[in-house]
C-alpha cells in the first residue's frame, strides 16, 4: 500500500505529495473540500491541515532571499503549515564563495534577510576553509549578530584538513555544520558518488563518516536527503556514526523515504527541512508511517535539541 493512502490520508484522492506542490495550496484545499463533501455518509473526513499543525516546526533547511516579495513569500508559505522557525543560507552552487568577499556578500544577504523577519528567519554562516583567519573571523562576526551553525557547499570535502581548525571552533560554539553532501543514483551508469573529474570536491557519505570518526564531538549535518541523493546508501552509511544528522529537504518524495531513515538513522537523528519544497516537505513526514512522538521529533525537538546545547533552542 503506498504512503499516501495509509492512515485515510487523502483518501479516494489520486494526489500524490507532488500534488501539494508549491503554489498548489488553493487547489489542493478545493480539492480536499470535494472529497470530503463526497465521502461525509461514509465516515468522517480526514483533515489534513488540522493534523498538520498540531506540530510545531523547526526548517532546518531553508534559503535566504534579500528581495522583499521572496522573503515575504518564503515567510507566508512557512505560515501556511505552522513552521515557526526557517535556519537559512545563501545558495552559492554557481561561485561557492571561492573568496573572502565573496562569502563575505553572502553572509551580509543572510543577516538582511534575518532583519526583514527577526523572530522567524535564523542565518547560518558561509566561509571557504582555504582562508582559515578570514574565515574565523567571519564566524565570530556573524555568530555575534544572531547566526547559528555553519552551511557549507562544495568548496571543499568536509573531511579536508584544511576544515580541522573550523571544525574544533565549532565544537567550542556547540552548533552544528551543514554540508551539501551527495551520493546520487545517476542515469545511464553514470553516478556523482565516483565522479571526481566535474564535482571532485563535492562530500560523499564516506567523507561525513571519516570526519564524524575524527571528531566525534563534532555535529554534522547531511543536507536533503529528498533532493535527488541516494538516500538509503546514505542512511545506512551513517547508522553507527550517532554525530551525523540528516535534514528530510527536498522535492523527492520516494516511499518509505521517512520510515527508512528513522529506522537506520534513529529516531532523534533526522531534522524536518523543505529547501523550498513546502507542502512536499511537509507531506512527506505526515504522510509516513512513524508515530506521532516521533513525528514531534523530527518535526522540532531533534533540531531544537541541538540548538539547545548552544543555549539557541525554542520553548
Amino acid at each position: 500500500m503506498g504512503v499516501f493512502n495509509r492512515r485515510g490520508f487523502l483518501k479516494g484522492s489520486s494526489l500524490t505529495a507532488a500534488g501539494i506542490m508549491l503554489g498548489d495550496f488553493k487547489g489542493f484545499a478545493e480539492h480536499k473540500s470535494d472529497l470530503s463533501s463526497k465521502e461525509s455518509h461514509t465516515e468522517p473526513s480526514y483533515d489534513i491541515m488540522k493534523e498538520l499543525m498540531k506540530y510545531p516546526k523547526i526548517d532546518a533547511y531553508a534559503n535566504a532571499y534579500t528581495d522583499p516579495k521572496l522573503a515575504k513569500a518564503q515567510i507566508d508559505y512557512a505560515d501556511r503549515l505552522g513552521i515557526d522557525k526557517l535556519f537559512i543560507a545563501t545558495p552559492v552552487a554557481v561561485k561557492m564563495g571561492k573568496t573572502p568577499d565573496e562569502f563575505r556578500d553572502y553572509n551580509n544577504q543572510v543577516l538582511k534577510a534575518m532583519k526583514q523577519y527577526p523572530n522567524r528567519l535564523i542565518g547560518q554562516v558561509t566561509i571557504h576553509p582555504a582562508y582559515p583567519k578570514e574565515s574565523l573571523e567571519e564566524i565570530k562576526r556573524c555568530i555575534n549578530q544572531g547566526m547559528v551553525g555553519m552551511k557549507l557547499y562544495n568548496q571543499v570535502k568536509i573531511n579536508d584538513p584544511l576544515f580541522y581548525p573550523l571544525i574544533e571552533k565549532y565544537m567550542d560554539y556547540n552548533m552544528i555544520i551543514h554540508v551539501h553532501g551527495e551520493s546520487q543514483l545517476g542515469v545511464g551508469g553514470y553516478r556523482m558518488k565516483y565522479d571526481v573529474k566535474n564535482t571532485p570536491t563535492i562530500s560523499r557519505p564516506e567523507e561525513f563518516i571519516d570526519v564524524a570518526k575524527r571528531y566525534p564531538e563534532a555535529m554534522f549535518q547531511y543536507a536533503h536527503i529528498g533532493g535527488g541523493s541516494d538516500w538509503e546508501y546514505a542512511c545506512k552509511a551513517f547508522k553507527n556514526y550517532p554525530n551525523i544528522y540528516v535534514d528530510t529537504g527536498g522535492s523527492n518524495n520516494e516511499e518509505n523515504m521517512i520510515d527508512f531513515a528513522v529506522q537506520n538513522i534513529g529516531e532523534d537523528r533526522v531534522f524536518f527541512g523543505c529547501d523550498n519544497s513546502f507542502f512536499q516537505g511537509a507531506g512527506k513526514i505526515l504522510a509516513s508511517n512513524i508515530n506521532e512522538a516521533q513525528k514531534k521529533k523530527v518535526f522540532f525537538e531533534n533540531y531544537n535539541n541541538i540548538l539547545r546545547k548552544s543555549g539557541n533552542n525554542f520553548k
